[in-house]
This record gives structure tokens, C-alpha cells and sequence, in this order.
């Protein structure tokens, strides 16, 4: 997954300043796709220079006066950006990415160990459970209406998906425990 599509996908639901994007990304788009600030802030310049996304100046709020120093940018996505957005989604995907530094360290903990791992395991798990708190608070708070209309029930999906995910992570942790 490329950050600047997930970013286009953010700034088309909600045009913000780099700031505002970037804490939002880690309360939305960041539970399954993480970007440094620094990271959204290089990107969000690489798609301006491509043509993807303008930014509008605007007065900060609560500041009242139009010096430039109380003005920040507002990203929006233009139709350059859409239409990119539009092709990365159709193109085929690799599908397959399980990038988890866990896995190779269990590995070698088969191939040369016992390593020791339990703590790291454990602390793992906690934070998998953690995550998974704040998914089911999210379907408390937001999902809750019997009538989504489809850009909500796909939102709701993908909560699901991450749900699933991380109750199947802690319980494959737990059973993983005592060969550690």
C-alpha cells in the first residue's frame, strides 16, 4: 500500500493542514497503515509536485489577524489526484504482505533457541489487546445505527476485519506462550 494513497483517501473525505491530516491519519487510516507526522508531511509535497493535491492558505483558527504567520495550508485533493487514486485501487495487489518482525524472531528462535522470547510475547499481546479495546469502543460509538448507509457499512467492514484480526492475534499469542 503506498502512504499517498492513503493520504489522497484521507484528504478526500475531509481536505485539512498537514497537522490535522496527520492526527487524524493516526486515529483512522494509521490503525492499519502507520506514517510518521515527518513522513505525511514529505508526502503530502511529493503529490503537490505531482500534481495531486493543491493547498489553499487559510487563517489559523482563533487567530484573527491575516498576517501570513497566522495562515496554514489546507490540503484538497484535485482531479489529477482522483483519477491516481482511481488507478492504484483497480491495479492488482500483491496480497499477500505479512511483514511481522515476530514471525522471523520466532524463527529464529526454532532454528537457534530457546531466545527467551515470553516477555516480548506477552508484551505483544497487550498491545494487540489494546488495540483491540479501542476497535470495539469505535464499533460501540460509531456503528451502532441499524441503517449504514454503504460508505458506513464498508468502514464498519474493514473494523471488522481489524477485530478479527486482532482477537485472532491474541489468541494465537496465549497459545503460543508456553513454548516460550
Amino acid at each position: 500500500m503506498s502512504t499517498q494513497h492513503a493520504l489522497l483517501i484521507s484528504l478526500i473525505e475531509k481536505p485539512s493542514s498537514g497537522y490535522d491530516l496527520a492526527r487524524r491519519f493516526d486515529r483512522s487510516i494509521g490503525y492499519f497503515w502507520h506514517a510518521t507526522h515527518q513522513q505525511i508531511y514529505r508526502e503530502l509535497g511529493r503529490m503537490a509536485d505531482n500534481g495531486w493535491i493543491a493547498a489553499d492558505e487559510s487563517e489559523a483558527e482563533g487567530e484573527g489577524s491575516a498576517d501570513r504567520r497566522n495562515r496554514k495550508k489546507v490540503y484538497r485533493v484535485l482531479p489529477a489526484g482522483r483519477d491516481e487514486l482511481a488507478r492504484w485501487v483497480l491495479a492488482p495487489g500483491a496480497g499477500l504482505d505479512q511483514r511481522e518482525e515476530i514471525l522471523v524472531k520466532l524463527r529464529a528462535d526454532a532454528v537457534i533457541g530457546p531466545l527467551g522470547l515470553g516477555d516480548e510475547m506477552r508484551r505483544l499481546i497487550a498491545l494487540h489487546r489494546g488495540r483491540l479495546e479501542t476497535y470495539l469502543a469505535i464499533e460501540r460509538r460509531d456503528f451502532s445505527a441499524p441503517d449504514m448507509d454503504r460508505a458506513q457499512r464498508l468502514r464498519y467492514a474493514l473494523l471488522q476485519r481489524g477485530i478479527r484480526f486482532e482477537n485472532d492475534w491474541v489468541a494465537w499469542g496465549e497459545e503460543l506462550l508456553p513454548l516460550l
